[in-house]
């Protein structure tokens, strides 16, 4: 797994702010590109919960040049797969194209990143979240996470929902997103990323004489203390046909150089196919579906486990999973799972590298967290060099014995 010698990474910063990096690949057949914005449910208050992923559906609507209509059309002209996601520290809106139509994506993203925020259109997406919001109500999977984040981070911004309330929505006014948008948005507060097959030279000129109107300014986040929910909250839930359950423990943050280690933990505990609880839940037929994973975050992380099962098997359930976590922290795992676990990452490293739009991402989101650049062969020779002992170490704290496990349960059981 080596990077392409004619892989290159650049990098600039703009008078505006404005950061933008590259790794340009000749050989690619593609183009992907996209804006990274620092910004998302944390930094909200009650007042505005959801606002950023509303924002972000806005951003679709329309600009001073272009409307809804023209938007779509021109995204469909391009022959583009693209789109756009809120998370709770992040709003990314990207796209790839074949390499000659990579300045138009550029130029059209760009002008999508300052949207008219027209009056009519806010009323009218703001029913369409209302209904997205009930939508997911129907998905107990998804308000599991929601709720139970909300409660496993007791106060934190972390645990802040990013669509909000029916609430929260309906309350928002135009003038609120408006002011969002020019707080959060600015260009110190994002990143260009650009991947694939592309003219670095020709495309830094023409984001710099795209973004030449944009005002610059902070947009700070606060990063008050953790003090995460420990113990159980199991909750009746009138769309739940099953017991739906997620644990949540201490992670590592993004800028942690464990989080290498802590992914190879998840996988080994949880991964599908083959790991400890599928061997002691889904082999054994008491779950639907169980995995692990590591959820690292700006300056915090989180752990967590996530099952489904019937009612019938849920008290077995509870304690199947209580013995694994417990053996896995007092016995740590075997050299044998950790190269099991390093093959299947680096597998994972490939398929993940192997088109410019699946770079971008790690690109992107690795410069917002930590400032630099990190090619897929340094990320595969991280992986491959963590230690037993390494692994094992993060087990030291005993931080499943300091989990939270929230269970959506069907009502009136």
């Amino acid at each position: 797994m080596t990077q392409t010698p004619t892989t290159e990474f650049k990098q600039t910063v703009l008078d505006n702010g404005l950061t933008i990096i590259a790794e340009v690949n000749p050989q690619a057949q593609s183009t992907a590109l996209g804006y990274f914005v620092k910004t998302g449910s944390r930094d909200e208050t009650a007042q505005i919960s959801g606002l950023s992923h509303f924002l972000e559906h806005m951003t679709f609507k329309g600009t001073a040049q272009r409307d809804a209509v023209a938007v779509n059309l021109e995204f469909d002209v391009l022959g583009a797969q693209y789109n756009a996601y809120t998370s709770e520290e992040n709003t990314v809106y990207y796209g790839a194209v074949l390499p000659e139509f990579g300045p138009s994506l550029l130029e059209l993203w760009t002008d999508l990143m300052r949207p008219s925020l027209r009056p009519e259109d806010f009323e009218l997406e703001k029913k369409v979240i209302l209904e997205e919001i009930e939508l997911y109500k129907d998905r107990p999977s998804t308000m599991l996470f929601d709720w139970g984040r909300e409660r496993y981070f007791a106060g934190h911004p972390l645990g802040n929902s990013v669509l909000g309330t029916a609430q929260s929505i309906s309350d928002l006014s135009l003038e609120q997103m408006q002011t969002y948008h020019a707080r959060r948005y600015t260009p110190a507060n994002m990143v260009l990323g650009l991947a694939g097959n592309l003219n670095w030279e020709m495309m830094l000129a023409q984001a710099q004489e795209l973004t030449a109107g944009w005002v610059g300014g902070e947009a700070p986040r606060a990063y008050p203390a953790l003090r995460s929910r420990t113990g159980q909250a199991r909750e009746p839930y009138a769309k739940a046909t099953q017991v739906y359950m997620a644990l949540m423990a201490p992670g590592v943050a993004a800028q942690d150089p464990r989080r290498y280690a802590m992914s190879l933990l998840a996988n080994i505990l949880g991964e599908e196919g083959n790991s400890r609880l599928y061997w002691a839940l889904t082999d054994t037929g008491l779950v639907e579906s169980v995995s692990a994973g590591s959820d690292e975050s700006d300056g915090a992380g989180l752990f967590y486990v996530y099952a489904q099962t019937d009612s019938a098997n849920e008290a077995q359930v509870r304690a199947i999973l209580q013995d694994q976590l417990e053996h896995l922290e007092q016995g740590g795992v075997s050299q044998s799972e950790l190269r099991s676990a390093k093959n299947k990452l680096a597998t994972g490293l490939v398929f993940a590298g192997e088109t410019p739009l699946q770079r971008l991402f790690s690109l992107g989101l690795n410069y917002v967290y930590n400032r630099t650049y990190e090619p897929l062969s340094e990320t595969a020779a991280r992986v491959e060099a963590v230690s037993l002992a390494e692994i094992n170490g993060l087990l030291e704290s005993k931080p499943l014995s300091q989990s939270f496990l929230y269970s959506l349960v069907p009502a009136g059981s």
